[in-house]
């Protein structure tokens, strides 16, 4: 019996270790220990001008500040997030990743602000790096949430730990949110994802209004337009998502992603001379809407000359 007791106690003790460790991993990941979190970018990175596309930055703290008017950037170095405060509370675009909410609850609070006072949750587009946060933020805001119809099943696939994907509202084309006298209109633009967002709204300062143009996802250089198996009309997306871009009034040029609008270059003039805002770049705007015009042609051209790829996963593209 005393044998038996121990043999026991020694495989229970191992059983408890290995559901330990598996769900150290499980809460790790695939690839082992969990991905470093740094509130402060490095010199060289802070003093890029143009900024580069460097996705060892998503998780790397950025400097909350004011962008214009009642708009301030929480975001990291590579992936934006927005902050529109009014006396109703305020609205966030884009979570981001769990991991990445306490640099943005440091960048909101170094504002004046609180993470909490959050009434509305939005967002660009449904890939885990500007979504996966968001049922941790509703946890600790209540915000309401409201995302793109298109956008909804991959959400509902998005369960970091578990949880559900919190969706309080589904938005169609030409959806407006409003908040204590502040309205954003949701423009779906798809190609990057197929319920991919552009968020446009009027912010006012120094007596005037200004048009703010929020894209999301971009056209990465290497996606499948032609002979795509899993998104067909990808290339007939992106014509109407141009479309919808080259339609948009605009003064004030933000994205997704920092390196679309130069994040780190504009930081670095604004602090260099608070009397003017490069944030206010309708040139660079249409400079970006026309890289893309380029972009979807050039790939056009090459996959239909090139014919059908061999058979593998497609897609409309990942990395922006």
């Amino acid at each position: 019996m005393t044998v038996f007791r121990f043999v026991f106690t020694v495989l229970f003790s191992l059983s408890a270790s290995l559901t330990t460790l598996g769900g150290q991993a499980a809460a790790q990941g695939r690839g082992g220990p969990p991905p470093v979190v740094s509130e402060q970018a490095t010199p060289e990175i802070m003093n890029e001008d143009p900024q580069t596309e460097q996705r060892s930055q998503d998780r790397v703290g950025f400097p909350g500040h004011k962008i214009i008017g009642n708009l301030y950037y929480v975001g990291t170095v590579t992936l934006c997030s927005y902050l529109i405060t009014t006396p109703a509370g305020n609205i966030l675009i884009n979570s981001n990743y769990e991991e990445t909410i306490p640099l943005m609850k440091k960048s909101i609070e170094s504002l004046g602000f609180k993470l909490e006072d959050t009434k509305i949750l939005l967002a660009s587009h449904a890939h885990t790096d500007h979504q996966t946060g968001d049922a941790m933020f509703k946890q600790m805001t209540g915000a309401q949430t409201m995302f793109m119809e298109q956008d909804v099943p991959a959400l509902r696939n998005m369960k970091p730990g578990g949880k559900e994907h919190p969706i309080d509202r589904v938005l169609k084309d030409g959806d407006t949110v409003t908040l204590g006298g502040t309205t954003l209109t949701a423009h779906l633009t798809p190609g990057h994802t197929l319920g991919n967002t552009t968020w446009t709204l009027k912010v006012a300062e120094g007596g005037r209004s200004y048009d703010v143009v929020i894209l999301g996802g971009g056209l990465p250089d290497d996606a499948r337009l032609v002979y795509n198996a899993n998104n067909p009309a990808a290339a007939e997306q992106w014509a109407s998502t141009i479309k919808t871009w080259q339609s948009l009034p605009v003064d004030v040029f933000l994205g997704s992603h920092s390196w679309f609008f130069n994040l780190t270059g504009k930081y670095k003039k604004l602090k260099a001379n608070p009397n003017v805002n490069p944030y206010i770049d309708p040139a660079g705007y249409k400079k970006y809407v026309a890289e893309t015009v380029a972009i979807r042609t050039k790939l056009i051209a090459e996959q239909t000359a090139a014919g059908p790829p061999a058979p593998r996963a497609g897609g409309p593209g990942r990395g922006n």
